[in-house]
């Protein structure tokens, strides 16, 4: 009864908040006032992992940062549970990704941002580089992470929130930013060259649903996802119809799962292949909306889009390092 009064106590606050379209929140003043009794390290909450990694990279030693969703968790489904409140209401500031990512704690991220720092590290992204799916009502594609270049635009977005709420070490947060960029740099190099390695007839990737758009625009890949932008829609007969038809037409050796969503419309992809005689393998489980197991190096945003790029262009036909880019592959 005491953990459930106190959840109330939670909820009561959040519901008695002012509330707003725009989650994201640039009140100079009061962050500034903010800063003079700030007790370090600055606790920061990131919903997702590839958030997580943005500020931890950025914050360095000043910032202490706890990830609402783990390993394997799809954002797109997530609901705010009793302990995201907590942590969202025990961090000084909080970060997303946006785009509708987040979809289902929209009303909480909401209702937060009328008391405390909440910003959408997507939001300096110009618009011009976002992907808007005409399946998608007018909403953009929020996997931009699978874009290297793209994503890295959410350094600065990080480095500015941080330095605003922390003046005192905005210089720390900028000599944090710029060598991390570099480093996001030479993985989008690897990206190009590996996938490039793939014979340009093999260039197809087939997967759970679509978040790889930016990665097949970025790399140069057919993408096609069973489902769509979100975990949410469900795969019809008729597109695992049409998306067989193309593996065995193209002679499509491999599809991917993915680690945070169910296997079942891969399965049905293989078993259809195969009624036609056709085999196809599973060239590996892929990761999208949820990185790898924390203390990882999968764990990491820049050990993720390895995995990625380096299982992808392996099982396509390309060379690629066994153990990646960084010879850190633990898969």
């Amino acid at each position: 009864m005491r953990k459930l009064f106190a959840f109330a106590l939670l909820l009561s606050f959040l519901a008695g908040c002012n509330t707003g379209e725009n989650p994201s929140t640039d009140n100079t003043s009061s962050q500034a006032q903010t800063a003079k009794t700030l007790t370090y390290p600055i606790q920061a909450a990131a919903t997702v992992g590839m958030v997580a990694d943005l500020i931890k990279n950025v914050g360095g030693d000043h910032v202490n940062v706890t990830q609402i969703m783990g390993s394997g968790v799809d954002p797109h489904m997530h609901k705010a549970t009793r302990d995201d409140v907590q942590t969202i209401m025990n961090a000084d500031l909080v970060f997303y990704s946006g785009l509708m990512l987040e979809g289902k704690m929209a009303d909480t991220l909401i209702k937060v941002s009328r008391n405390k720092p909440v910003y959408a590290v997507t939001e300096l992204i110009d618009e011009k580089t976002l992907l808007e799916p005409d399946d998608f009502d007018g909403h953009y594609d929020p996997h931009v992470w699978m874009d290297v270049a793209a994503w890295s635009e959410c350094v600065d977005a990080v480095q500015t929130a941080l330095s605003k709420f922390d003046p005192t070490h905005a210089k720390d947060y900028q000599k944090n930013a710029e060598p991390y960029k570099k480093h996001l740099g030479d993985l989008h190099q690897y990206g190009l060259k590996t996938i490039k390695s793939i014979p340009e007839e093999s260039r197809i990737l087939i997967t759970s649903h679509d978040a790889f758009n930016y990665f097949g625009r970025a790399y140069g890949l057919n993408v096609q996802g069973v489902q769509g932008i979100s975990t949410e829609s469900e795969a019809g007969l008729k597109r695992i119809n049409e998306l067989v038809d193309m593996l065995v037409k193209k002679n499509i050796k491999a599809v991917f799962v993915e680690s945070s969503v169910s296997k079942k419309n891969i399965t049905a992809l293989i078993d259809g292949a195969k009624a036609q005689g056709h085999n196809i393998i599973i060239g590996g489980e892929l990761f999208s909306d949820a990185m790898g197991e924390t203390g990882t190096y999968e764990g990491t945003y820049f050990g993720m889009l390895d995995h990625n790029f380096t299982i992808v262009t392996r099982a396509l036909g390309g060379t690629a390092p066994e153990k990646g880019m960084q010879e850190k592959l633990s898969h």
